[in-house]
This record gives structure tokens, C-alpha cells and sequence, in this order.
């Protein structure tokens, strides 16, 4: 039997185990929306902006391990997916993107809402391709799949011209994936194992340098298992955060930018390096030159080209990262490094992240109060001061994930990401802590959060300001607050230098937005009001909840490194 390409589409979706749809309508896809109309299997989300859909689906794709899907028109709607498909590609997130396309006759003569979405995304995909015969579009979603999720995962987008989706054609989808040039990495190389841990085995002072390979490998267990048999330390990435218990005695902390004196100072000192699962960006590395200049870096990623790209590694070791877990667990052996464990316990004990109290709130009480309220929950970040805050106080384990956009540092990805994860995790509290700049990117899916009657929580951290470029400005650039300022209005004073009683009412009030929209609004302005508005948060089952937090904007994420310096350069006091 001959079915049209919008029906094979719908069935392909369903073949695949699709049962949320992140999807924004336009013309040259309103055949294929009539067709996801007859159905009732998969759940579609209307978002109200293209981007958000993106978001949506990736924060759905990390909180539950499944590829996220999303479907817009083409011209605009195709172009606002462009961010989020890049955040996607850094982050490794399986994500297939369809776009929708003018018929094949008019491509290439400039017509209305048309463009070369494949070109535009190539650089920031896996894949990206045009369905151009109505014979392939079975094949070509199938393999978008696998592309997605398998190897080092990441973002697929399928352009659909209109003319194909509507032509009659096999209604036969494919079981199978064969790519001749596509064969992700399924081996472990022993050999390069077993000199792994020979290297290991003379250690002194050896750490575990983790990123969010583990966490995506679903390799949690495995390695901590690992480090318990080892007695290694451990150092994460901020995407590594949580591929062993934050309470865990061997966890040490984040490493780079803003990471923990001791995990910088472990680094640095440290004899050996067995990193699994990052790239070594520059967040991460500080000045390369003198990046852990003292030790053996072993190597294990998925991906061929992260390995060497940025620093120099002894053992290179291309894996999957819970397959070499599990080889190295079968011939790894404790290690004695009590003396080395004991100084950088010390130095964690000696350094503790902490921050000063200032006027208002203190950021880390709010997550004090976070780590001990909710306990079977995601916490979903936007990008700024309030995202580095939660990297370094949030307590992560086997019942508290985090989400945030690590390599794209991509401003408006929390909220609807927080979305996507509350959709695909209807059991769990999920929780979006966003900036008073960032949450301002996509608030109007706060209309798409009311409209599925979710349960969403989300706190702002209002500080007036851009925080982070704020810190950078004020610690680097001798307070000049250039554009950072956000209640500032055309009638202010120039070259103000901190918030003062002449300063403008901030906008918009987000209680008040909150209740425009049919959610809740709450304003905390002491530490003792945090625990109530959490109360009342908890009791939504069915309405998105937002707390603004009124926070000095002084507030400075420490310990910082100077982009360019090298890791031991801390500065620990603002």
C-alpha cells in the first residue's frame, strides 16, 4: 500500500518509540501537523518560539536518556532552531530536528521563507540532510536516529521539502540501520588499558578527571565503583558533576574557571590524570602551558578528534566510557595513596566553597535549603552567575540530576529546558534556576508551562544586572558596568557604579508577569522567607510556580581563574 510521505513520517515517529513532539506549525509544514492531528500516540507540544522547542527537546533528551524530537516550518522557523542545535552539538545531546521546506522546484530561487538550513547547520550537527526523493525519506529518518544516539552523541536535522512529504511511496519503514561510513566506536582497545594502568599503578598522587561523557554514558555506578577500588580522587568538569555523589569522601570538586581551591590545587600537583569522558576547553584547562605540568594524562573518550585537540595526552584511549569502565574494573587494583588522599582532603577541608554575607539573600543558602528540600528532582540552569553558583553548592546523587549548557554557554536554554525535562519526567520536581537576564530570553513559555499544566519551579536570581559579564567588569575592567545594568533606562545618570535608592523600579515584576500568564509569583527578600515559598512550591501539581530571589548584586562567583591564566592563580576574595 502507498501512503504519503507525511503519513510514513508519522509512522516513523512511532516506530521509534516517539511520544512527545516539541512542534511549531507554518506553511510548509501544515500538511504534515494535519496528519500529527489524527493521531493520538504522540504528545505534541506547542512551544511559543521556535528556539524553545530546541531547548525543550534537549532537556527532555538529558533528563531521560531518549532522543528529544522537534518539528518546525521552514525560513524563520528553521533558523530559530539554530542556537539550540548548537548548544545540543557541544553538549553532546541526541536530538533529530525536522524542518520544514518549499517545494523542490522553487529551491534555490529565493522563495518566500526559504533557505539552506542544511549549509547553515552543518558545522553544528552530526548530520544534516534534505530529503529529495520520496524512496528515501524511510531510510533517511531511520538513520537520523541512530546518528543521534550512538557514538559521541548529537544533534540530526532532516529538511523536508513540501512536494516529497505529500508524494505517495512505499509505507514500509526500516528495521535496520547499515551506514558503510559510519561505525561508531563499540571496542575497547586492552592493550592501551593495560598501559593505562601500569602508569596508574606507580602513581603517587593520581586523580580522576571526569566530564560529562560519564553522565552521559549513564556510567555513574560503574565508576564509582571504580573510585572505591582505586581510592583515587576525583575532579569533575561542570558537565562531570554528578558522576559521583557529591557526599561521596573522594569527591573533590569541580575543576577550572571557578572551581574548588582543591581540585585546581590537585591538578596542578597532581602525578598522573585519568580523564574520562572531556574536552579540555579552555573553562576547563586555564593557561595549557602550565595545565597539570607535572603529570601523565590518560585519555578515554568517545570521540577521536577531542582526544589531543587541546592538551597533549600520554595514553589515548577511544571508548565508550562505561565499556572502559568496566574493562578497567576488571583489572584495576587499590592503590596506596593515603598520604596523597589526606593532603587534598585537607585542602578541601582547609578551602571550602563558601560565599561572604551580603545585603539580601545568600545564594548559597538558597541551595542549602534546595539540597535538603528536594530530593527526587532535576535542576535545570540557564547561563550566568546563578548557573556557577549551582555547579558549586547543588549536591548531586542518584536521584538529583542537573542539566545546563556547558560548551555553547547558551543564555535562555533553562527555562524551556526545564520544560522538556518536567515532560519527560512527570514523577520528578524539577526545579529551573535562571538569572533575572537569562529567564527574560524565553519567559514566554511561561504560557507553555501554564498551558500543560506543569508543575514547574522556577527561581530567579535577580541581581538588577548581567552578573557574570558584571564581575568580569567589575573585577577586570575597574567597575566600568557597560550595557550589564537592567533596570537602567534612558534618564539615569551615566557611568553609575553600583544600584542606589535613585535607581529605577526593576522590569518587568516578575510576580506580576507570573500571575499574567495563570502561574504563581513569589518575591523572597530574607533567608527566613526561603523555606515557606519553597512549601508552597512543592504543593503545585499542576501550575508553574515562579520565586524571585532579590539578590545583591555585588554577590561574585569565587573562587575565580582569569581567562588565559593558569589554574593555581585563584582569586579567592572579591
Amino acid at each position: 500500500m502507498k501512503i504519503s510521505g507525511n503519513s510514513l513520517f508519522v509512522k516513523a515517529l512511532k516506530d521509534e518509540g516517539v511520544d512527545t513532539l516539541f512542534a511549531y506549525p507554518g506553511g510548509c509544514v501544515i500538511d504534515l501537523f494535519d496528519e500529527l492531528y489524527k493521531q493520538r500516540d504522540i504528545e505534541m507540544i506547542l512551544p511559543r518560539h521556535e528556539q524553545a522547542a530546541v531547548h525543550a527537546a534537549d532537556g527532555y533528551a538529558r533528563s531521560t536518556g531518549k532522543v528529544g524530537v522537534c518539528l518546525v516550518t521552514s525560513g524563520p522557523g528553521a533558523t530559530n532552531i539554530v542556537t539550540g542545535i548548537a548548544t545540543a552539538n557541544y553538549d553532546s545531546v541526541p536530538i533529530v530536528c525536522f524542518t520544514g521546506q518549499v517545494p523542490t522546484r522553487l529551491i534555490g530561487n529565493d522563495a518566500f521563507q526559504e533557505v539552506d538550513i542544511v549549509g547553515i547547520t552543518r558545522s553544528i550537527t552530526k548530520h544534516s540532510i534534505m530529503v529529495t526523493k520520496r524512496e528515501d525519506l524511510g531510510r533517511v529518518i531511520k538513520e537520523a536516529f541512530f546518528i543521534a544516539n550512538t557514538g559521541r552523541k548529537g544533534p540530526v536535522v532532516i529538511d523536508l521539502p513540501s512536494d516529497i512529504m505529500k508524494e505517495l511511496g512505499d509505507n514500509r519503514y526500516p528495521k535496520e540501520v547499515n551506514i558503510r561510513s559510519y561505525k561508531p566506536t563499540t571496542n575497547v582497545h586492552i592493550g592501551q588499558l593495560k598501559k593505562a594502568l601500569g602508569i596508574l599503578e606507580e602513581a603517587k598522587k593520581p586523580v580522576f578527571l571526569i566530564g560529562g561523557g560519564v553522565n552521559i554514558a549513564k556510567a555513574n555506578e560503574e565508576f564509582t565503583k571504580l573510585v572505591e577500588l582505586t581510592g583515587i580522587p576525583v575532579i569533575t568538569t561542570i558537565m562531570g558533576k554528578g558522576a559521583i555523589a557529591t557526599n561521596h569522601k573522594l569527591y573533590i570538586g569541580n575543576i577550572g574557571m571557578h572551581g574548588s581551591y582543591a581540585a585546581n590545587k590537585a591538578i596542578s600537583e597532581c602525578d598522573v590524570m585519568f580523564s574520562i569522558g572531556t574536552r579540555f576547553n579552555d573553562r576547563i584547562t586555564g593557561k595549557i602551558s602550565e595545565f597539570a605540568p607535572n603529570a601523565k594524562i590518560i585519555h578515554i573518550d568517545i570521540d577521536t578528534a577531542s582526544i589531543s585537540r587541546n592538551i597533549k595526552v600520554d595514553i589515548p584511549i577511544v571508548a565508550d566510557a562505561k565499556l572502559a569502565i568496566e574493562k578497567i574494573m576488571e583489572m584495576a587494583k587499590p592503590l596506596n595513596i593515603i598520604e596523597w588522599v589526606t593532603e587534598v582532603t585537607n585542602w578541601k577541608a582547609e578551602f571550602p566553597l563558601k560565599m561572604e554575607s551580603k545585603n539580601g539573600i545568600s545564594p548559597q543558602k538558597i541551595f542549602e535549603t534546595i539540597n535538603n528540600t528536594f530530593d527526587n528532582s532535576v535542576i535545570v540552569t540557564d547561563v550566568g552567575q546563578h548557573q556557577m553558583w549551582t555547579t558549586q553548592f547543588i549536591e548531586l546523587n542518584q536521584n538529583r540530576q542537573l542539566l545546563t549548557s556547558g560548551g555553547l554557554g547558551t543564555m535562555g536554554y533553562g527555562f524551556p529546558a526545564a520544560i522538556g525535562a518536567q515532560l519527560g519526567n512527570p514523577d520528578k520536581k524539577v526545579i529551573c534556576i535562571s538569572g533575572d537576564g537569562g529567564i527574560q530570553m524565553n519567559i514566554q513559555e511561561l504560557a507553555t508551562a501554564v498551558a500543560q499544566e506543569l508543575p514547574l519551579i522556577i527561581m530567579i536570581f535577580n541581581n538588577s544586572y548581567l552578573g557574570m559579564v558584571r564581575q568580569w567588569q567589575q573585577l577586570f575592567y575597574d567597575k566600568r558596568y557597560s550595557s550589564t545594568c537592567l533596570t537602567s533606562r534612558k534618564s539615569c545618570k551615566k557611568n553609575c557604579l553600583d544600584p542606589n535608592k535613585e535607581c529605577p523600579p526593576y522590569s518587568p515584576d516578575f510576580v506580576k508577569l507570573a500571575e499574567s500568564y495563570g502561574a504563581i509569583g513569589i518575591r523572597v527578600t530574607k533567608e527566613d522567607e526561603i523555606m515557606p515559598a519553597f512549601e508552597k512550591a512543592s504543593s503545585s501539581t499542576d501550575t508553574p510556580i515562579i520565586i524571585e530571589f532579590i539578590i545583591d548584586s555585588n554577590q561574585l562567583v569565587l573562587p575565580m581563574v582569569k581567562s588565559g591564566n593558569p589554574l593555581s592563580e585563584m582569586i579567592m576574595e572579591g
